[in-house]
C-alpha cells in the first residue's frame, strides 16, 4: 500500500466514480435480464426443485423399506412392498402438489 503522506486512509471513502460504475453495471444487468427474459432470482426455483426431488425419493425409499420390513416380519411377500410403494407414490405426489402450490415470497 502506497502512503501519500497525508495520514488519511482513502480505502474507506466512497469514490463517486466507483459508485457510478456500480450503478451503471446494475442497470446494464437489469436491462440484459429484461431483454433476455431471464429472472434474476434463480435461487428459489432451484431450492423448490430440490424439495420436490427430496420428497419423491424420500417417500419412495421410505415406503419401500417399510413394505420390505412388513414382508419380512409377516411373510406376506411381495404384497407389503407393493402396497407400501403405492402409498409412497401417493404421499410423494401429495407433497409435490403442496410444494407447487406454495405462494412466492
Amino acid at each position: 500500500m502506497a502512503d501519500d503522506g497525508s495520514g488519511q486512509d482513502f480505502h474507506d471513502a466512497e469514490d463517486p466514480r466507483l459508485a457510478a460504475l456500480d450503478e451503471r453495471l446494475r442497470q446494464a444487468r437489469a436491462a440484459e435480464a429484461a431483454r433476455s427474459g431471464v429472472k434474476q432470482d434463480g435461487g428459489r426455483g432451484y431450492a423448490q426443485g430440490n424439495r420436490v426431488i427430496a420428497a419423491l425419493i424420500g417417500s419412495l425409499v421410505g415406503s419401500a423399506l417399510i413394505g420390505w420390513l412388513i414382508d419380512r416380519w409377516f411373510g406376506t411377500t411381495p404384497w407389503g412392498l407393493i402396497v407400501m410403494l403405492f402409498l409412497g407414490i401417493a404421499v410423494a405426489f401429495r407433497q409435490i402438489i403442496r410444494i407447487g402450490n406454495e405462494r412466492p415470497e
